[in-house]
This record gives structure tokens, C-alpha cells and sequence, in this order.
């Protein structure tokens, strides 16, 4: 899911409205993409209507737009293999294995995760675009929730947008944290050296903030596994959080450092809950996976 942030300015004419605003000035979706592409603007915490006019908004305030990405034109359905949690005519919950990428992208057109539900989706009901919440890494394993009808999807991109998910990752990380438990609490933005890479700002409020907390359950002396909480949903917001706390992630190819011990060792960071509000229900349902052999792997090998 996009988004982009805009200061708004003065001199706009007195009666634009908010998504005209974003069509002919900003220029981030046209004036038909903004409903089927289910533009949303957020203004200090607060959704905005679209219909609102930007007078009543007052200069100097941080917008907040994001939006859906479109269904690529040329996705198809594959049959790929998938370990279902849970599926009702909704939704469907799914415990994705490392390497398998969520959206088809640049290199990346076939073997997703979009592919797969499409398959499945088509075999009963057609013409549905799979409607993925939230996002892992393609090197991140673990629990992931999608939605089979628009509604749904907004009903639950609305809970994570709200920060009323509660997940938690398990993760290995070099060395051993001085603390046993703690928050990291910053601002995240992307390394004006590496765009596809983010790093914690230098400069307080500067970038997206982004707060984790964290457990050691076991040390190893060499290595921690560690317990992460995420309170808010930032782009590689854990990797970037444990790098900055001196204690990367094993094996990520892109904030860690090789590893002695293991040296080819894939990324160790697993989605190990997720605790939803589905629709229709009147209580929150929790999704749980086991850590996967990779992490046993390792943890067999630094046991005494």
C-alpha cells in the first residue's frame, strides 16, 4: 500500500476539495483511480473525507494519503502450495514460507503469494482480486492474513492502520543484547545513501516514527533469540531497529554483517502472531505458527 505525506501550503483556491487536491495537484492517482484505488487521508491520527475542502485545513498540517496498489494486469493464477492457518468466505490466513514474495514486482512477475490466492480463489469464485493486508518480506517467514472481498479488506487494513493488530516476530540476532527487554523508539527514513534501504534518522522527528519492543528469551553467548513486538508498521522496521541496536538480524542479506558461524545462514525473522478482529465475529482470533526448521537448525548447532 502506497503512501505519501504532503505539507499543505497556502494560496490553494477556497473551494478544492481534498480529493481534487490530490488529483490535479498532487497528480498521485486521477480522479477515477482515487475510488477504485480507495484513497484514504489521515491528518494527525484522524481520516479525512474526501469530500472535505482544503480550507478547512489549516496550512502548515501533514497529510497522510495512501492508497491500494492495482492488480497487475498480467497476473495469473498458479497453483502453488500454501500451509492455510485458517479460511472462511472472507478471509484466509496463511503461514508463508521464507523466499516466497508477496506482490509480483520488477523480477519477480510469478511464484507470489497474489498468485497463489488467485489460483485458489478462482477455483470457487471469479473475477476477485486477492486483497493482501500487509506485507512480509520475501525472506521473512510466518503469519499473513489476506481478503477475498473488498469490504473485508477494508475492514482489516483499517485495524492495522489503527494500530489494533497485535503481532509478534521471533527473531535471531548476533550477539546479546545489554538489556534483557526494552523499546526502541525513533524515526525511521530511507539511507540517503541506498534508497531501497532505511535507517534511523539523525535528526528527532525527521521520518516516520517507529517504536518496537523487545525480549531476550534465550542467549547463546554468540547469538539471542529474541521476541519482537511491533507497535507500529514501518518498511523493515525490525531490521532496522536491531541493526540500530547493535544486534542485527542473522542472515539479513541487507542491515547484517556475514557471519562467522554461519555464513550462509537465510534471513532469521519469523512472523509468529497475529491477533485480528475478523469480520462478522465479535472477538479477536489469534494465529499461531512454531518457529520453522531454520531457526532449529541453528539453535541445535550454538546449544552446548
Amino acid at each position: 500500500m502506497p503512501v505519501f505525506s504532503q505539507t499543505v501550503g497556502e494560496g490553494l483556491p477556497a473551494d478544492l476539495r481534498l480529493d481534487r487536491y490530490a488529483a490535479e495537484y498532487l497528480k498521485i492517482l486521477s480522479r477515477s483511480q482515487i475510488k477504485s484505488r480507495k484513497l484514504k487521508v489521515m491528518l494527525e491520527g484522524k481520516e479525512l473525507k474526501l469530500s472535505l475542502p482544503m480550507k478547512k485545513i489549516k496550512a502548515g498540517g501533514t497529510l497522510e494519503f495512501s492508497w491500494l496498489d492495482p492488480l497487475p494486469t498480467d497476473l495469473l493464477p498458479e497453483d502453488i502450495p500454501l500451509e492455510i492457518l485458517y479460511e472462511d468466505d472472507r478471509v484466509i490466513v496463511i503461514n508463508k514460507e521464507a523466499g516466497m514474495v508477496v506482490h509480483p514486482g520488477a523480477g519477480n512477475p510469478r511464484g507470489t503469494l497474489a498468485n497463489a490466492l488467485l489460483f485458489r480463489r478462482n477455483i470457487t469464485v471469479r473475477d476477485q482480486r486477492p486483497g493482501i493486508v500487509h506485507r512480509l518480506d520475501k525472506d521473512t517467514s510466518g503469519v499473513i492474513i489476506a481478503a477475498w472481498d473488498d469490504e473485508a479488506l477494508a475492514f482489516l487494513a483499517d485495524q492495522f492502520k489503527n494500530r489494533r493488530v497485535k503481532k509478534h516476530y521471533a527473531a535471531i540476532v548476533r550477539g546479546v543484547p545489554k538489556e534483557k527487554s526494552g523499546v526502541m523508539e525513533n524515526f525511521i527514513c530511507r539511507d540517503s545513501r541506498d534508497r531501497k534501504r532505511f535507517t534511523v534518522s539523525a535528526f528527532p522527528n525527521r521520518g516516520k516514527h517507529a517504536v518496537t519492543l523487545y525480549k531476550v528469551i534465550r542467549s547463546y553467548g554468540s547469538h539471542s533469540l529474541v521476541l519482537l513486538r511491533p507497535k507500529t508498521g514501518r518498511t523493515h522496521q525490525l531490521r532496522v531497529h536491531l541493526r540500530h541496536l547493535g544486534h542485527p538480524i542473522l542472515g539479513d542479506p541487507i542491515y547484517g554483517v556475514k557471519d562467522p558461524l554461519f555464513p550462509h545462514a537465510a534471513l532469521m525473522l519469523h512472523a509468529k502472531s497475529l491477533s485480528i478482529l475478523l469480520p462478522g465475529k465479535t472477538e479477536k482470533s489469534i494465529f499461531k505458527t512454531p518457529l520453522p526448521s531454520r531457526f532449529y537448525s541453528v539453535i541445535t548447532e550454538l546449544m552446548p
